[in-house]
């Protein structure tokens, strides 16, 4: 939430500037006041405890927020009961005739597969164009990061040799975004991918911003200048165990798989997990909510093409 200062304040300049939520009194008085809505195009199989880790996330505010559930409406989920999908989820067709303050688009297992031979690609491009005009921030995750970045600028993902999995140190690129806010200049971030952008390829684009990066998981959080579209490599929503059951997964499949990189205490997974992720991830969403609750026209009918 923004702080209201008296007009005039001489701080006002200088927090401005450095993108902190201040506004003076007489237009917080001018102010219309509404829940936010956001939606999250949930592509994970399982559905359930990826939609709790977002929802985990986006409560952690005290912002009121109106949420909305995706699945593909062209791509049958068999990790998912249908009860649950038919419950509290709905098709694109089914919302495309409204508009949200911000959208969430997850990652899928699938990078193996180019973009377009993902069977939901086409659903999920009308997805992301429908965006441009009627979604004023949309943050991509993982996958869904690439995804974006390869639809909207044409940046092409990369297979690795080996699959990063971990938990990494990063380094802040802008201290002065409103999505980076209060981050420490180093932070731990988790990761658990077969595939990569290339930082060079993002810097051909003038549009785009790394806002942080590791020296081994590469750029992590990038922004459009407007902030209308975000995209993380990494998993910052992630539950303490989430890495822990995907390695046991994996084993259990009989999977040549790594620890993952600075996770368990000792790199030994029969030791304690050390949780180093929590609090700036807490911290980017809502530096996310807040700045689409700051900066969203009241009337999203209003929303500029992005």
């Amino acid at each position: 939430m923004p702080i209201l200062v008296p007009k005039g304040l001489p701080a006002y300049k200088t927090l401005k500037e450095e993108n902190v939520f201040v506004m003076y009194e007489h237009k917080a008085h001018k102010q219309d006041i509404r829940p936010i809505r956001i939606a999250i195009v949930n592509l994970m199989p399982t559905k359930e405890i990826t939609e709790t880790q977002l929802i985990r996330m986006l409560a952690n505010t005290p912002l009121q927020v109106d949420l909305q559930l995706l699945t593909m409406g062209s791509h049958e989920s068999k990790n998912t009961d249908k009860n649950h999908l038919d419950n509290f989820y709905k098709t694109f067709e089914e919302i495309k005739m409204h508009r949200y303050d911000g959208m969430i688009i997850t990652g899928a297992p699938v990078e193996s597969l180019p973009f377009e031979e993902v069977d939901y690609w086409k659903e999920l491009s009308e997805i992301m164009e429908y965006t441009k005009e009627n979604v004023f921030s949309t943050l991509h995750i993982c996958w869904g990061a690439q995804a974006g970045l390869y639809y909207h600028y044409g940046i092409n993902k990369y297979i690795m040799d080996k699959k990063l999995f971990g938990v990494y140190k990063h380094k802040l690129k802008s201290q002065k975004s409103e999505l980076t806010r209060g981050f420490d200049e180093e932070f731990y971030a988790p990761h658990s991918r077969h595939a990569q952008v290339l930082k060079e390829d993002i810097l051909k684009i003038p549009e785009l911003k790394i806002l942080a990066e590791s020296d081994i998981a590469g750029p992590h959080i990038i922004s459009t200048k407007d902030k209308r579209r975000i995209f993380v490599q990494g998993h910052a929503e992630y539950d303490r165990e989430t890495l822990k059951l995907e390695y046991e997964r994996d084993i259990n499949k009989g999977l040549n798989i790594d620890v993952p990189l600075n996770y368990f205490k000792d790199d030994d997974p029969n030791k304690k997990i050390i949780m180093r992720w929590s609090g700036h991830g807490n911290l980017f969403f809502a530096n996310w909510l807040n700045y689409v609750y700051q900066e969203t026209p009241y009337d999203l009918s209003k929303l500029e093409k992005a």
